[in-house]
């Protein structure tokens, strides 16, 4: 849990006794101060989370006729099986709460806002001992100056080519660095002038860093104090009777208007707003983000969600501005966060967000509905933006969905389940002639791949092992994992903190527990001796209630355990094609797996007989070069700069590998 300053000691959990909401806390014990609360399920996995400026008045709003409640929430309430709450000191303090246990927890009746694509970013590698000016796109990485998001890749690269000749530092790549700092040369850019070439010393770290921090201001949005200065030393340099260098200020600055043309000037007043707007339906919401900085806009950005609840605008506002901001960090907050906010509706509690925000930020942060000018103006133009990418969802989910769910269905189906596997586990063994044997387990959600999930096996017996018998352990090693951790997760008797089902969360570090959530069905690669051999394991620790069967890639049969003859399901099936899915998923897992394996194994091998290298140095150089391939590639010279491998065991590596390398 968060610590909190301020936050209460105070935890309540409201067991489930059936009926469903006879879980229903009785109004009297719920306090009136403001808090956040959490529903569980009956395995005790956080299924949602919400703040409330007055808990008894919210959480029995969740507890009132089920035919009044939207539908999400019906279902929500009714596959909840207990409530419990934390009281904090102030609104402010409940917000960042909700925000860490929804980060946490991720739980599956919030709304979850998702990009609607994969947004290009412009990066910078500040920790770096020379930073990098790079594109790229994914989650950010610790250490890295962000600005963007932007619409288009080539627009940032366009950009950058022209600032790099005002702002020459380093681009490369780190192989072209290293190489250049090598062979005493700089790469093109460093003849042309569009770095200054800090690889082979032109230019010292500080002063490099000096230009990275004038680039970085420039693209943060303080651009006219840059442009004055470069102008005024221009004057200087022409009253200075040095053309030269006038005539190259002046190309300066004409590449900074040039860059700067090619963002539009939207506010006059060059202030710097975030500019919100969504497009909403019964059952999604679509929110688009312009960035402006200096006036200008710098980037946009787009998210969908499913609607959780009947909440007006305001409500929806205030979910997603705790998503955009709440997980800002500190270094970054003054980029990330603009002096103005600018939605379609305010938040139910706006000035709560403006504290955290501008404690967040270091200075005043304002949320307000613009009325007029050109605010309003810009803000209309994003809710179109936002209304078409709404329409262009919807087209793409349509099918999407509805093809997951009819998957899910037909497996369901053909092969009797209860009900549809919404999880589904599948388990892959790889090796070669029985060598280096391992084994994967990949877990799909809802049809989808929960990559967090997957697991890794390396086979014990490696011996005296097959396809079936290792499955046959790799079932059991999991299930028994399963078993423990439900046993370990199991409350004594009497305990007032005792639910229904085992807790999937672990008490002491608030993280999920890897191995303790049961799948809807078990699909193993392979025919009728790996189904049974997964059968098997499964009798032998008691567990009757998880389906298994098989998916055989000859003719793509699934074989379920004690039938002679196998399930055929059409080829057209949109069930049989989500189980191939999670079949080739396994199969890739495992395969990756295997090949790392056998890389290391490869180098250990190879690397036996050379003086002075012991098992912590062949370690320490796979670590260093990642790879066979590139420990093959390396020179004398780099393999000596490893920690621990002197010239004399790098000659000797280097002529083992060679020796290998004839041998093939």
């Amino acid at each position: 849990m968060t610590a909190l300053s301020g936050l209460s000691a105070g935890l309540r959990r409201v067991e489930d006794v059936s009926p469903a909401l006879s879980y229903r806390p009785k109004p009297g014990s719920i306090p009136t101060q403001p808090g956040v609360y959490r529903f569980r399920d009956r395995t005790q996995r956080v299924i949602y989370v919400g703040k409330a400026k007055n808990l008894r008045a919210r959480l029995s709003s969740y507890f009132q006729d089920i035919g009044n409640l939207h539908p999400r929430t019906a279902t929500m309430v009714t596959t909840a099986t207990s409530v419990e709450w934390t009281v904090v000191g102030t609104e402010v303090e409940a917000l960042q709460l909700e925000y860490s246990w929804i980060k946490e927890y991720d739980p599956r009746f919030n709304v979850k806002y998702r990009d609607d694509k994969s947004y290009p970013w412009l990066a910078v590698t500040v920790s770096d001992e020379f930073p990098r000016v790079m594109v790229g796109r994914g989650a950010k990485r610790k250490g890295t100056r962000y600005f963007g998001p932007y619409s288009h890749a080539w627009a940032i690269r366009e950009t950058v080519d022209i600032l790099l000749r005002v702002f020459p530092m380093r681009s490369c790549s780190n192989g072209v660095f290293k190489r250049s700092s090598q062979i005493g040369r700089p790469c093109l850019l460093g003849y042309i002038d569009k770095c200054s070439a800090p690889c082979v010393g032109n230019v010292s770290p500080e002063d490099h860093r000096a230009i990275v921090d004038d680039f970085c201001e420039f693209m943060a949005g303080r651009t006219r104090p840059f442009m004055k200065r470069i102008e005024t030393e221009m004057y200087a340099a022409s009253d200075a009777l040095d053309f030269e260098k006038a005539a190259r200020l002046r190309d300066d600055l004409g590449a900074m208007n040039k860059a700067l043309e090619k963002q539009a000037v939207v506010f006059g007043d060059g202030s710097d707003a975030d500019v919100i707007a969504l497009a909403e339906d019964p059952l999604e919401v679509a929110v688009q983000v312009f960035y402006v900085r200096g006036g200008r806009i710098r980037g946009q950005r787009g998210w969908v969600a499913d609607r959780t609840d009947e909440g007006d605008t305001s409500s929806l506002v205030e979910d997603f501005l705790l998503q955009l901001y709440a997980g800002v960090a500190p270094e970054d907050a003054r980029d990330a966060v603009p002096r103005e906010i600018l939605v379609p509706e305010l938040p139910p509690e706006h000035e709560t967000f403006e504290r955290l925000l501008s404690d967040l930020r270091g200075s005043k942060v304002e949320i307000r509905v613009p009325q007029r000018g050109d605010k309003k103006t810009l803000q209309e133009t994003v809710a179109r933006n936002a209304s078409e990418s709404l329409a262009l969802h919807k087209t793409k989910r349509a099918s999407d969905l509805t093809t997951r769910n009819k998957a899910l269905a037909e497996i369901a189906e053909a092969l009797e389940l209860d009900e549809a596997p919404l999880r589904i586990e599948c388990y892959d063994v790889s090796h070669i002639q029985g060598t280096e044997i391992v084994a994967s387990m990949v877990v799909f959600e809802d049809g989808l791949a929960r990559k967090g999930e997957y697991r890794r096996f390396v086979i014990k017996d490696q011996e005296g092992s097959d396809d079936v018998k290792a499955m046959h352990e790799v079932i059991t090693r999991r299930f028994r994992r399963l078993l423990d951790e439900q046993a370990r997760s199991e409350l004594r008797p009497g305990d007032p903190e005792a639910g229904t089902g085992p807790m999937l969360v672990d008490p002491d570090t608030g993280r999920p527990r890897k191995f303790a959530y049961a799948p809807g069905l078990v699909v193993v690669d392979g025919g009728a001796p790996q189904v049974a051999a997964a059968q098997r394991a499964l009798d032998e620790l008691g567990i009757d209630d998880i389906p298994v069967c098989g998916l055989a890639k000859r003719l793509e049969e699934v074989w379920v355990p004690g039938e002679e003859d196998p399930v055929i399901l059409p080829r057209t099936s949109e069930g049989l094609y989500l189980l191939q899915r999670v079949r080739d998923e396994a199969h890739r897992f495992a395969i990756t797996h295997h090949r790392n394996r056998r890389s290391k194994s490869m180098v250990e091998s190879m690397l036996d007989g050379v003086p002075g290298l012991g098992e912590v140095r062949r370690k320490t150089l796979l670590r260093h070069f990642g790879s066979l391939r590139k420990l093959r590639a390396a020179t004398v010279d780099e393999i000596a700069a490893v920690p621990g491998v002197g010239p004399r065991t790098a000659e000797a590596i280097k002529q083992a590998l060679q020796h290998n390398d004839a041998h093939e």
